[in-house]
Parts: structure tokens; C-alpha cells; sequence
């Protein structure tokens, strides 16, 4: 479900990993492409807005509240995100359940983008913690906030929180892997850190090949090769 950073930015990924494995280096190196993977909300929330358009037609108020949010987007796309912003807020607060699902994640890409962690944090987490929303957007959320709160918070609680999403046959492999990988990273557990890695470079589907890539080289970075595992599935 996660998207790789464009050419550039792997190709200085490349570089640096060629240069030096030292942990400040790689920590720096996920935070510039690490939260790139926002890419991957757009596409949720496109999803979601298609969903809801389609189930939404025979309900007035559910129309209404799907025009008023694609006019609330088309404010943020064209530079007019302060004054999208108290709408926002009302349908985050007062929507229904799916548009105020896709006004929370909104919000909290918007405070992304100013630098505002802990702000963007609190809103993954109202979506994260609500069990009426559907499991793989509480999921996005989850990871979503805990990327915000990378560096404020223990790494262990990284762990705790996305292991169950970055097991081979989970489609977060990919996002929750690496960000456990960074976490590894974070406390100079190597050998862990190059296992998650490989594991993420042995996906059989989950994974972006670009991503796998990455994986495949970082794991053997830490002394894991994953190599013949990422052949083999080249070769079918």
C-alpha cells in the first residue's frame, strides 16, 4: 500500500547507504522518505470519496456533505487551506462516519505539511481509536501516527504498536516494516533491524518492487543477505 519516494530521492538514499551505515544517517534518510509515503492517503481517501459517492446518492444528507467536501479539497489544492480549515473541522467533528474519517485524515495531512506532529498525530489517532471505523483505515491511521510520533516517543512502543502489521501476509509490510526497521535502527539493534528488512524484501505481493529494493539492500547492510529469496521470486 506504500508508495517508494520518486528517482531523486532513492537515488540519494542509494548514495548515502553506499557512503556509511551509521544510524543518525539512516534515521535522517527515513524522515525525509519516509513521510513520502502520505502518498499512499491520497489514494485511501480517493478510494474512500468513490465509495461514498456510489452509496451516497439515494441519502440527500450524505450527497450534500460529499459536494461540500470535494469543494473543501478543491480549497486545499488551489492554496486556500486556512479557509477550508473551520469546515474541515465541522465535518470531522460532525460528519458522517466516512466523511469525517476522510476530513480527519485531511486535517492531519495539512498539519503534516506545516510541521505540526503532534497535531497531525492527534487526528490519526481519533480515527485509530475509533472502532466504528473500518479496520484498514484504523490501520492507516495507526501507522500514520506513529510515523508522526517517531521521534518523541520510545521506540519500543513503535514496535509495540505496528508488529501485527508487518508480518509477510499483511499489506502494511511495506510502511509498518520499515518504520519497526527505523525504530531497530533507533536503539543500534542491527541484526533486527536487517531481519525487518529482509522480510520486506521477501514480500510475495505486498510490496512495491522498488521498496523490496531498498529492503533487500539495507538488510544486507546489516549483515542479512536476502538476496536468494528476492531472486527467487524475480525468476517466477
Amino acid at each position: 500500500m506504500a508508495l517508494p519516494p520518486n528517482d531523486s530521492t532513492n537515488d540519494a538514499f542509494v548514495r548515502e547507504v553506499d557512503e556509511e551505515y551509521r544510524r543518525e544517517q539512516l534515521l535522517s534518510l527515513w524522515r525525509k522518505w519516509g513521510r513520502s509515503g502520505l502518498i499512499v492517503l491520497g489514494v485511501a481517501l480517493a478510494a474512500l470519496a468513490a465509495y461514498l459517492y456510489f452509496n451516497s446518492r439515494t441519502d440527500q444528507q450524505a450527497g450534500k456533505q460529499g459536494e461540500q467536501f470535494s469543494a473543501l479539497l478543491e480549497e486545499v489544492k488551489t492554496g486556500q487551506a486556512a479557509k477550508a480549515g473551520p469546515e474541515l473541522r465541522k465535518l470531522a467533528t460532525d460528519g458522517r462516519p466516512g466523511y469525517r474519517v476522510m476530513a480527519l485524515f485531511t486535517e492531519a495531512d495539512l498539519l503534516l505539511a506545516k510541521g505540526d506532529l503532534k497535531g497531525a498525530a492527534s487526528r490519526y489517532a481519533s480515527v485509530a481509536n475509533d472502532s466504528s471505523v473500518a479496520q484498514p483505515f484504523r490501520d492507516l491511521a495507526l501507522i500514520q501516527q506513529t510515523r508522526a510520533e517517531f521521534d518523541s516517543i520510545n521506540p519500543q512502543v513503535v514496535m509495540d504498536r505496528l508488529k501485527g502489521l508487518a508480518t509477510p501476509d499483511s499489506p502494511w509490510l511495506g510502511t509498518a516494516g520499515e518504520t519497526i526497521a527505523a525504530a531497530y535502527i533507533k536503539q543500534g539493534k542491527r541484526a533486527e533491524a536487517g531481519k525487518m528488512f529482509a522480510t520486506i524484501a521477501q514480500s510475495k505481493g505486498y510490496v512495491p518492487d522498488n521498496m523490496r529494493q531498498r529492503a533487500l539492500e539495507m538488510a544486507g547492510a546489516y549483515g542479512v543477505d536476502a538476496s536468494g529469496a528476492a531472486e527467487e521470486k524475480k525468476a517466477q
